[in-house]
């Protein structure tokens, strides 16, 4: 792989564990990201986290999910 693609996913792993709160939400980010409303994130904000926290963790969490599919295809096709 190239160097800045595992630097892409060094730094999604380096992202603290999100909330047990946002489990849900993060799920739905990483199986059907379209399907996310203003909602979603308002619930999230209703539950005490901040627009950083939402928006840093909805990133590693699509990033993450991004790069698993990445090397699925990747391993499929050899």
């Amino acid at each position: 792989m190239t160097e800045p693609l595992e630097q892409l996913r060094a730094t999604a792993a380096s992202f603290p564990q999100a909330p047990m709160v946002m489990a849900p939400y993060l799920d739905k980010v990483r199986s059907g990201a379209y399907t996310v409303t203003d909602d979603d994130v308002e619930a999230l904000r209703a539950a005490g986290l901040t627009e950083d926290e939402i928006f840093e963790q909805t990133v590693a969490a699509a990033v993450a999910e991004g790069l698993r599919r990445l090397d699925s295809g990747l391993k499929a096709i050899g």
